[in-house]
C-alpha cells in the first residue's frame, strides 16, 4: 500500500513538474492586472505569457459579462484555475465612489465596442487600416486620374477644386484618391501579387464634361498630384479588434517592403509580406522573423557556404489581402530588411 501511495505521489509530482516546464505563463506572472487606457492586448499578453501568441489557448471567456471576448479599460484580468489548468479571464468592475469598486453584474453597463483595447496601438496602424490597400492591376486599369488643379496648379489640398480625366461609373459621386506605389511580383512565377495603393484623400464630383471631371477635394491627408487615381468610395469593414495567434499550419513568408522605404526595419515598423488570404494567413497571426544567412566562401577549401538564418524578432499581421498582408514589428532583437524570412513561432 505504501508503495502504491508513493507511486501516485511520484506520478503527481512528475506531472506538476512537467506542466511547470511547459507552462506558457511567466515565472513572475501576476495574479491579476487592472487594464488601463492605452494598453494593448499584446502588452497584457506579454505581462502574463512568455509567448504572447498563445493568448487564444489560455483565454477563458467570462460568461457572466457583456462582450466577454473583449477587454476594456478598468477590467481586471485574472489568473484563475479551471479544471486544474491556469487560464486568464476578465472581471468587469464599475467605479462607484473614489477608491471603491463593485463587481459588474451582467447587463448593468454596456460598453461601446470601440472602447475595447486593440491588439496593437491604433496610432501605429491606423493609416494602413483606413487609407492603404492592395489592389490588382484590373482594379486600376482605366480609372479616372487627377490631371491638375485650378489655376494650373499641379498639387491641390482640401477645399480646392481639381480636375480629373476619365469615365465615371453611373451613380457614383464620391471617390477616394490613391497614389500608386510599388507593384509586387513573385520572382519565381512572375505572378503579380498586388499594387500598394496609398490613400491620400477624397473628392466629390462637381461637373462632368466629356472625359474631363471637375471635383471638389473633400479630404486631403497629403496634397493631391497629377497622376493620382480615383477609386469609388466603398465602405470597408476593417476589424481593429483581433488577437495574437500562431498560424494554424506552417507558413513561410518573405518581407517585400517596409513603410517609408527605409532599408532597415525596427520595432513598430510596418511591412508588406508575400502571403495572404489564399495562403491561410489570418489577422493576428504572429511570425518569427529571421535575417537571411549570408553566403560566403570558405577560404580554405574554396567552397561556397550558406550561413544559418538568425532570429531577428516577432511580427504580427493586422490586415490581409488575397496575396499579400500588412504586418507590424512587435519585437526586434536585430535590424531586419526587405528579403528577410518569416516563419511560425
Amino acid at each position: 500500500m505504501k508503495k502504491m501511495i508513493f507511486a501516485v505521489l511520484a506520478l503527481t509530482a512528475a506531472s506538476v513538474f512537467s506542466w511547470a516546464d511547459s507552462s506558457p505563463f511567466k515565472s513572475d506572472s501576476p495574479d491579476e492586472y487592472v487594464v488601463e487606457k492605452g494598453d494593448t492586448l499584446w502588452d497584457i499578453s506579454e505581462t502574463f505569457l512568455d509567448s504572447p501568441w498563445l493568448w487564444p489557448e489560455i483565454w477563458h471567456a467570462n460568461p457572466e459579462i457583456e462582450n466577454p471576448h473583449l477587454i476594456f479599460p478598468g477590467d481586471v484580468v485574472r489568473l484563475v484555475y479551471i479544471d486544474g489548468q491556469p487560464r486568464l479571464t476578465v472581471d468587469r468592475t464599475v467605479r462607484l465612489t473614489p477608491g471603491g469598486d463593485a463587481k459588474l453584474e451582467p447587463t448593468v453597463r454596456v460598453l461601446p465596442i470601440e472602447e475595447a483595447i486593440p491588439a496593437v496601438s491604433l496610432d501605429k496602424i491606423a493609416s494602413y487600416l483606413s487609407r492603404s490597400r492592395i489592389v490588382m492591376p484590373d482594379e486600376v486599369e482605366g480609372v479616372p486620374y487627377i490631371v491638375g488643379g485650378s489655376e494650373k496648379r499641379l498639387i491641390t489640398g482640401k477645399g480646392d477644386t481639381a480636375y480629373a480625366r476619365g469615365t465615371v461609373p453611373d451613380g457614383i459621386g464620391n471617390f477616394d484618391v490613391f497614389r500608386q506605389g510599388e507593384t509586387f511580383v513573385d520572382e519565381q512565377t512572375d505572378e503579380v501579387l498586388g499594387i500598394h495603393a496609398l490613400g491620400i484623400g477624397g473628392v466629390s464630383i462637381d461637373k462632368i464634361d466629356g472625359e474631363i471631371i471637375r471635383v471638389h477635394v473633400t479630404r486631403s491627408d497629403e496634397e493631391l498630384r497629377a497622376g493620382d487615381i480615383l477609386l469609388p468610395n466603398v465602405e470597408r469593414s476593417v476589424d481593429s479588434i483581433f488577437y495574437p495567434s500562431a498560424p494554424d499550419f506552417p507558413i513561410e513568408a518573405e518581407v517585400l517592403a517596409v513603410e517609408g522605404g527605409v532599408t532597415q526595419i525596427g520595432k513598430m515598423d510596418i511591412m508588406i509580406i508575400n502571403q495572404g488570404d489564399r495562403d491561410g494567413v489570418q489577422v493576428g497571426n504572429v511570425f518569427e522573423a529571421f535575417v537571411r544567412g549570408e553566403t560566403i566562401e570558405d577560404r580554405v577549401t574554396g567552397d561556397t557556404l550558406k550561413l544559418m538564418d538568425e532570429r531577428a524578432g516577432l511580427v504580427m499581421v493586422f490586415r490581409t489581402f488575397e496575396k499579400l498582408s500588412f504586418a507590424i514589428v512587435m519585437e526586434a532583437t536585430r535590424p531586419m530588411a526587405v528579403g528577410d524570412l518569416l516563419r511560425n513561432p
